[in-house]
């Protein structure tokens, strides 16, 4: 074993750790939504496209079932959504959204990671506006036509559709994520995630390999936070 080993196990908890945190992110998700839309998928659209991201990244249904029936009971503290927006270092905009059931707790423990990472928190909806929200459908390419898939759903608010590799991608303005996967659905499409992501209008460009170390050093310590969901930023990496 030795060292090789050592080095194995580094990355092997590494990756637990991080499928640790995809499952805590999706279990909040599926709370927020219950308690919003409740607990039948069939009748809450919000709801089956979570349950497709917790497949997605293998989340075992046993989890996914009991996220369901926790956010179901009377007893359960519900979790709210709250976005905070700062500036990172060399002028980064960072857009963090989380899901919390102590406001209190999560707006001093975001602050004192900008403040560790030479960023500074700013004001609800000082830097919204840097930031398009967008809503990302990923299917499988297999051997379908993209070029016919984009006439089929461009009525249907398809803004762009990429194709990487093995899979498609169809972007979509906020306000038509809920058509989209209504059309996908009827219309027999497979989607293996959906999310409502946020795109910079601009970035920030031209920092040094090391400026952007500093960065994303502070996005780290956001995206470790247990009440973090996601982190955005407008920094344009060289790789």
């Amino acid at each position: 074993m030795g060292r090789v080993f050592e080095k194995r196990k580094h990355k092997m908890f590494a990756r637990y750790a991080k499928m640790a945190k995809a499952f805590t992110r999706i279990g909040k998700d599926i709370a927020m939504c219950v308690k919003v839309g409740g607990p039948d998928p069939d009748g809450n659209s919000r709801l089956r496209s979570i349950i497709q991201n917790a497949k997605a990244i293998n989340m075992p249904k046993a989890n996914i079932d009991a996220a369901i029936k926790r956010a179901s009971s009377k007893d359960e503290k519900g979790y709210e959504e709250v976005i905070y927006e700062g500036k990172g270092p060399h002028g980064v905009c960072i857009l963090i959204e989380t899901a919390t059931n102590n406001p209190t707790r999560t707006v001093a423990n975001i602050r004192m990671h900008f403040s560790k990472g030479d960023g500074s928190l700013g004001k609800t909806g000082s830097l919204d506006f840097m930031f398009t929200r967008k809503g990302v459908f990923k299917i499988e390419a297999g051997n379908i036509n993209v070029e016919e898939l984009e006439l089929e759903l461009i009525d249907y608010g398809a803004d762009e559709i990429v194709k990487e590799d093995n899979d498609i991608f169809i972007y979509t303005a906020f306000t038509d994520f809920g058509g989209m996967q209504k059309a996908l659905e009827e219309k027999g499409i497979n989607v293996v995630s959906s999310e409502l992501t946020r795109i910079p209008t601009t970035y920030v460009e031209g920092l040094s390999e090391e400026q952007e170390k500093e960065v994303l050093k502070l996005i780290d310590m956001l995206e470790e936070d247990d009440d973090v969901q996601v982190v955005y930023s407008n920094m344009a990496t060289s790789a």
